[in-house]
C-alpha cells in the first residue's frame, strides 16, 4: 500500500512539474531571474532634449528592480544612443536584435528612427514594442504586425487643429512650419485631411526644414509675411521654441497651434519666454508637471518625489520625462500580463489587446484600449491653450 502510495506521489510531482515547466516559456532575452528589452534614443544631435525620455525609462525600471523588478524578474534594459540619425537607428537595432538579444525593442523615439527599423524588426519578428512616434505608419497590423504604437497619431492630432481652426477662425488663412522628414509630413497630411478639399485652400503659406538647420528665422519671416491668421507648428523642442520666439519678434499674433511632441512647458515654453508662449494650443494627454492644475495630483507627487530620488540632476517639470514614465508604466503593464509566457509572440499578444487601461498620470478620463485590427491605443485628445503659467482646456477632441 505504501509502495502504491509512493509511487501516485511521485507520478503527481512529475505531472505538477511537467505542468510547471510547460507554463514557463521563454522567448531571446529571458531567464528565470531576467528580462533583457532596449531601445535606442537620440541622447545627443540636434533632438537631444529627448534624452530625458529614456532617462527617465532606465531610472523606472531599476525603480521596479528594487521592488523585485516584474513577476520576479530583474529588468535589463539597455539603451543606445542613435543621435535622431535614421541609419544609426538601425544600426542599435541590428545590435540589440543580433548583439544583446534582447526579447523586444520598447519604446524608441522619433518617427525616422522608427521607420528606419521598422523593416528590419518585422522581418525578424521582433517586437517594435510602444513606438514613440505618432506615424500613421506605424498602425499597419496587416503588413507591419510587429510594430505597436504607443504615442498618439500625428495624423488625428492634425486633423483635430484643422477642424477647429475652421470652426473658430473666419476666413482662416494657414501657415504651416514642418520638419521635412515623415514625422513633419504626417502632421501636415493630417492637416490636409482635416481641412477637407475645400478647407485645404486656406493654407496660403507652407515652409519645411532639416533636422540639421540651425534655425527656421528665415522660414518664419516668409511665413510671417504670408499674411496668415492661422500658424500650424509641426516641429520639434529646438525649433518650437525658435519658431514661437521669432513669431513674437516678429510682431505676428495668429491662433497658434504646436505639435504636441514640442509643447513641453519646460523644454519649449520656458525657452521661447512664458510671456511670448501665451496662447498657444496644443494636445494633452498626460497631465503637465509643474501646472498649478496638478499641484496636490497624488500620481504627480509620486512622480516628483521619484525624479528627486532617482533623476536628480533631470528637471521634473520637463514634460518629456512624464512621457518616457508613462510609456515604462505601460511596458511593464504589458510584461506583467506576459506573466511566464515571456515570448515575442506572446507579448505582441499582449500589447495589441489592451482593454480599459488607465496609467496614473493620463489626463483624467483617458482610458487606453486596441485591438489586433487597430493598434491605436488613444482615441481622442484634450485641447488645451497656455496661458502663461499652465495649461487651460479647450474642449476634448474625440478621434473617431
Amino acid at each position: 500500500m505504501r509502495a502504491k502510495m509512493a509511487l501516485i506521489a511521485a507520478g503527481l510531482a512529475m505531472v505538477a512539474a511537467a505542468g510547471q515547466a510547460q507554463q514557463k516559456q521563454y522567448g531571446p532575452g529571458v531567464t528565470d531571474s531576467e528580462i533583457k528589452i532596449g531601445q535606442s534614443t537620440p541622447l545627443s544631435g540636434p533632438a537631444s532634449a529627448f534624452g530625458i525620455y529614456s532617462r527617465v525609462e532606465e531610472a523606472y525600471f531599476k525603480m521596479l528592480n528594487e521592488k523585485d523588478g516584474i513577476n520576479g524578474r530583474k529588468i535589463k534594459f539597455i539603451v543606445l544612443d542613435n543621435g535622431f540619425n535614421p541609419p544609426k537607428a538601425l544600426e542599435a537595432s541590428r545590435k540589440l536584435v543580433e548583439e544583446e538579444g534582447v526579447l523586444a525593442e520598447v519604446g524608441t523615439v522619433g518617427t525616422p528612427t522608427n521607420s528606419a527599423t521598422q523593416k528590419y524588426l518585422n522581418g525578424k519578428k521582433v517586437p517594435q514594442l510602444l513606438v514613440s512616434a505618432g506615424g500613421s505608419k506605424f498602425n499597419d497590423p496587416k503588413q507591419y504586425p510587429w510594430t505597436v504604437p504607443f504615442y498618439p497619431s500625428f495624423e488625428v492630432e492634425a486633423t483635430g487643429y484643422a477642424k477647429y481652426a475652421l470652426k473658430t477662425q473666419p476666413n482662416a488663412k494657414i501657415a504651416v512650419l514642418y520638419q521635412n522628414d515623415d514625422y513633419g509630413k504626417d502632421f501636415l497630411k493630417g492637416l490636409k485631411k482635416g481641412l477637407g478639399e475645400a478647407g485645404a485652400k486656406a493654407i496660403v503659406a507652407e515652409a519645411s526644414y532639416e533636422l540639421t538647420d540651425p534655425t527656421v528665422d528665415s522660414q518664419m519671416i516668409n511665413l510671417a509675411n504670408s499674411g496668415a491668421n492661422v500658424f500650424m507648428n509641426f516641429s520639434t523642442p529646438k525649433f518650437a521654441a525658435q519658431a514661437i520666439r521669432k513669431a513674437n519678434d516678429l510682431g505676428w499674433k495668429p491662433m497658434h497651434f504646436i505639435a504636441s511632441p514640442g509643447s513641453s512647458v519646460q523644454a519649449v515654453l520656458k525657452v521661447a519666454g512664458f510671456d511670448k508662449s501665451a496662447g498657444v494650443m496644443t494636445a494633452q494627454f498626460f497631465k503637465e508637471p509643474g501646472d498649478p492644475a496638478w499641484d496636490k495630483d497624488p500620481a504627480m507627487q509620486d512622480y516628483f518625489a521619484f525624479m528627486k530620488k532617482y533623476l536628480p540632476n533631470d528637471s521634473a517639470l520637463d514634460a518629456i520625462g512624464v512621457s518616457g514614465y508613462v510609456n515604462a508604466q505601460m511596458a511593464e503593464h504589458v510584461l506583467r500580463a506576459a506573466k511566464n509566457e515571456l515570448t515575442r509572440e506572446n507579448l505582441l499578444k499582449q500589447a495589441t489587446t489592451l482593454k480599459d487601461v488607465t496609467l496614473p498620470l493620463l489626463l483624467p478620463g483617458t482610458v487606453l484600449g486596441n485591438t489586433p485590427e487597430d493598434y491605436r491605443a488613444y482615441h481622442g485628445f484634450q485641447l488645451s491653450r497656455f496661458d502663461g503659467k499652465g495649461w487651460e482646456k479647450v474642449e476634448y477632441v474625440k478621434a473617431d
